[in-house]
């Protein structure tokens, strides 16, 4: 017994000692980052809050966690591809060449990992590209894909590095380090700059944005606006941060990158105020019915990009992780037929394909006849 004990508290002293210490987890916000965030009016007691109450999973009863639970153990049938993904691989030269079109030109990385080419000017929103979801990098989903389109080390310079939010599937510790030397400019909520810092970006790189707040960088105008969500890369830091969605605005082209978000008002809302759209991005997976108010179900994505006033929706947060339990191709079957209905014009690009947004009319199912 003697041994045991020591052996179990010895594990739960490590664990302690992780926690506190491995950079993975990130800082919390100090100075004037604090002060500002205490001045928000998403603040309150101490945490973030959403514009209307939102139950998390952790408030549901003990049965239905535990199902949730047993659920997660058993796996889902399908949640995650036996056949190889199709990917383009474009070159550091093809991206360093002048861009023919004078559109918006979309590469996207799987999941939420989006490069967007807008005036002549690189946008990397959301750049969570490691193998894993996970502040260890042999626990978590594993990336569906063993490779990237293309390398972090080869990528172009980056004029600004969009990020909505500190959950590990949109902000990896070891893609912003690969990324901070090559890359201008950070937006970020309010409390994810302390995160950065830790990590090695400089403090005058970083601009940390409140809902409805703008700022310009690379010539490129960023608003801050809502979401239904919620933040947090430890046990004790839930909504210590920001969560939001952004409204990108060049000379002639507006692009909505939605992040995480459970359906609201405040997307006709946005829509209202900054629409329409020439593209929408929004997420499509990872949802249950257990947390339906944090993350949309398709045919939810589907009203949202209506309520944007989107022209073309491409849809996000899928196809790299399983986080959740349904199919891997569920999120976009639902999501075209939806879109089908609704008549909306859909973008399914293959990762790694760069398109042209108004130019180019995407919507192949090449996921179909994968297994």
């Amino acid at each position: 017994m003697i041994i045991l004990f020591s052996i179990l508290g010895s594990v739960a002293a490590g664990g302690a000692l992780f926690m506190a210490f491995a950079p993975e987890f990130g800082a919390a916000a100090q100075g004037q980052s604090l002060d500002r965030i205490k001045k928000s009016k998403q603040y309150k007691d101490g945490r973030f809050e959403n514009v209307h109450y939102t139950p998390m999973m952790d408030e549901s009863s003990f049965g239905e966690k535990a199902k949730i639970f047993v659920s997660f153990m058993k796996g889902v049938e399908n949640s995650s591809p036996i056949d190889q993904l199709p990917m383009m691989r474009p070159t550091q030269a093809e991206y360093l060449a002048p861009s023919s079109s004078a559109a918006p030109e979309i590469t996207w990385f799987g999941h939420s990992a989006v490069l967007i080419e807008l005036d002549g000017k690189r946008i990397f929103a959301d750049p969570m590209l490691g193998k894993r979801p996970s502040p260890v990098s042999f626990v978590g989903s594993k990336r569906f894909s063993d490779e990237l389109p293309i390398k972090i080390e080869d990528l172009p310079p980056l004029d600004v590095v969009l990020l909505s939010h500190d959950h590990y599937d949109h902000l990896d510790r070891g893609s912003i380090r690969k990324l901070k030397d090559k890359t201008g400019h950070f937006v970020v909520p309010l409390g994810v700059k302390a995160h950065l810092v830790k990590w090695g970006v400089p403090e005058n790189k970083i601009t940390e944005l409140d809902w409805w707040e703008n700022t310009s960088a690379a010539g490129i105008e960023f608003v801050a606006t809502p979401a239904r969500h919620f933040s947090g890369r430890s046990l004790t830091d839930r909504n210590k941060t920001l969560w939001c969605s952004y409204v990108v605005k060049g000379q002639n082209h507006s692009i909505y990158f939605g992040g995480d978000s459970g359906y609201d008002t405040h997307f006709k809302e946005i829509g209202d105020k900054y629409g329409p759209f020439d593209l929408t991005m929004l997420e499509c997976g990872q949802y249950n019915k257990a947390w339906q108010y944090i993350h949309m179900m398709p045919e939810q994505t589907a009203q949202a990009h209506l309520d944007l006033k989107g022209k073309v929706l491409m849809p996000t947060h899928w196809g790299a992780f399983s986080l959740a339990l349904h199919p891997w191709k569920e999120p976009i079957d639902r999501l075209s037929k939806a879109a089908a209905q609704q008549n909306i014009q859909l973008a399914t690009p293959i990762i790694g394909q760069r398109w042209a947004v108004g130019e180019v009319t995407l919507f192949k199912k090449w996921w179909a006849t994968l297994e």
